[in-house]
């Protein structure tokens, strides 16, 4: 199962994407999906390098396999969840 949050709408209200992306890792996590796809958006960089940090949280760090930057989409970052 593949899961997407599109941060678009809510790039410039820092609570909200916090509690957005808190939101989609919650979700995938109950209903086991394999894949997160977040799209930031190209932009300046700015809110990827923050779903990055928030991505790099001990906490979060230890729900997920692993975060790939799509090499030909600048805009998307997918989080790979692997479950036993």
């Amino acid at each position: 199962m593949k899961l997407k949050l599109d941060l678009h709408e809510i790039y410039n209200h820092g609570d909200d994407i916090d509690r957005a992306l808190q939101g989609i890792i919650d979700e995938a996590v109950a209903r086991r999906a394999t894949v997160v796809e977040i799209i930031p958006g190209k932009g300046s960089g700015q809110l990827k390098k923050r779903v990055l940090r928030f991505l790099d949280r001990k906490e979060v760090r230890a729900l997920y396999h692993r975060v790939e930057k799509d090499s030909h989409n600048f805009g998307r970052v997918f989080v790979h969840f692997r479950w036993k």
